[in-house]
């Protein structure tokens, strides 16, 4: 189905700095030559914000094709602190950069806020097939142009401590019904052994609903529907509640230092988690390499193979830009050309179906995961995302409010159905405080 995005009334210019459509951009006028390639020949300078320190290696490699070209990368917070400091310079008026880099969850807000340009001027449409489904779709949010391309992506998979599993005669779960099992025979031999860790993670936990086939955002334009209760949501709460109320998902946050720690010594035993992880296994715990493995995402049904992405992140052009076919030149170079190269050598995990299918790639040997041809899972895995998903055009906010409702499970104040269900009633209310139509 085909959608339009429709310019919000004054009320939606009401809201907080960086979330839901808080500021329609004060866009410019398309600046410098119209096509990519001359515009390269005549360079010019271009501010990059980005966080991922590869973009600055891929900046470097273009100046060095591109030598009347001058690119700035700034790092300027990851996150929320980049998407604060973006709505705050388009609120502005000025400061924003030429370019960002934008997470797929992220995205949504700033297209609909007709923040960023869309790039089938310059033939982005074209590159469909050139990226793995899931990441398209997600640039390509309502299908209504291309509001960046994929840098990377975060198909699923099962990272588990293959020596832990081994201690205690535990088989690597192929279901989601042996996981559990799993957890209890761990705790149970050891109460310092976790499965898991959680203490309430929005993109956790959508990812998790995204694989059990729950579809409980629908946008279309500034109409959205959210519904928290869908089958794939339910399926996932109930599920999880068992594990929580079994006290055997460690109750450590993600990212933290004894979360590292549980890693590293094997008290946390396994991590749901995106395919971008394995650098971080390599150096944040690097005393455990050789421990750990990597397996399919456990499944709903035995014998499925779906799974779902988490995190990944595409870079947009911003629709102030005064050097947009610049900036899509540097962009291409950067998604789908030689610098996907140079982000796969600095640890990322790419979106472009060749290098998901290349052999080299393919056959990779991982010696933190003893040897193991890590890229085989994770590229299988990238084939499988389950099709249909949407986020929320104000996810940011939805993710930063998670806690406060669907976080109380994890203290016993609630269940996660329940807490569903209340972060349903606080997005639906601040949808429609933001000028959506929501139901």
């Amino acid at each position: 189905m085909t959608r339009t995005f429709r310019r919000l009334g004054r009320r939606a210019l009401i809201g907080t700095a960086f979330t839901g459509v808080a500021a329609l951009a004060l866009a410019g006028c398309s600046g410098g030559a119209a096509d990519p390639d001359t515009a390269a020949e005549e360079g010019g300078e271009l501010t990059v914000w980005a966080w991922d320190p590869t973009v600055e290696t891929i900046a470097d490699a273009y100046q060095e094709e591109h030598p009347d070209v001058t690119i700035d990368v700034v790092n300027v917070g990851t996150g929320n602190d980049q998407y604060t400091a973006l709505q705050n310079a388009i609120t502005a008026g000025s400061g924003a950069p030429d370019l960002a880099q934008v997470e797929y969850y992220a995205l949504p807000q700033f297209a609909i806020g007709e923040s960023l340009a869309d790039l089938t001027e310059f033939g982005a449409a074209d590159l469909a097939d050139a990226f793995a489904p899931g990441p398209w779709n997600a640039v390509n949010y309502g299908g209504t142009g291309v509001w960046g391309l994929p840098l990377d992506s975060g198909p699923m998979a099962l990272f588990y401590n293959q020596a832990v599993f081994d201690e205690h005669g535990i088989e690597v779960p192929t279901t989601w019904d042996e996981y559990l099992e799993a957890a209890r025979a761990l705790h149970e031999a050891d109460p310092d052994l976790y499965i898991t860790n959680d203490t309430g993670d929005a993109g956790f936990a959508t990812s998790m609903i995204w694989q059990a086939g729950g579809q409980p955002f629908q946008v279309d334009g500034t109409d959205v529907s959210i519904d928290l209760a869908d089958e794939g949501s339910a399926r996932f709460a109930e599920y999880w509640q068992q594990l929580v109320e079994e006290d055997l998902v460690a109750p450590i946050s993600s990212w933290s230092d004894e979360w590292y720690q549980g890693l590293g010594n094997g008290t946390i035993a396994t991590l749901t988690i995106g395919a971008w992880m394995p650098g971080n296994f390599e150096t944040g715990v690097p005393d455990a390499a050789g421990d750990w493995r990597v397996a399919p995402m456990p499944q709903w049904e035995e014998g499925g193979t779906a799974t779902a992405e988490n995190g990944g992140s595409a870079m947009s052009v911003l629709e102030s830009s005064e050097s947009k076919a610049l900036a899509y030149d540097f962009l291409e170079f950067a998604a789908n050309g030689d610098g996907v190269q140079l982000r796969i050598d600095g640890g990322g995990f790419p979106a472009t179906v060749a290098d998901l299918e290349s052999e080299e790639f393919l056959a990779k040997e991982f010696e933190y995961f003893g040897g193991q041809t890590v890229n085989e899972v994770l590229s299988e895995s990238s084939a499988n995302v389950v099709e249909g998903w949407e986020y929320l055009p104000f996810q940011v906010y939805a993710n930063s409010v998670f806690n406060d409702s669907v976080g109380k499970a994890y203290v016993g104040d609630t269940t996660i159905a329940e807490g569903l269900a209340e972060w349903q009633e606080t997005l639906v209310k601040y949808g429609a405080d933001q000028g959506f139509t929501v139901e």
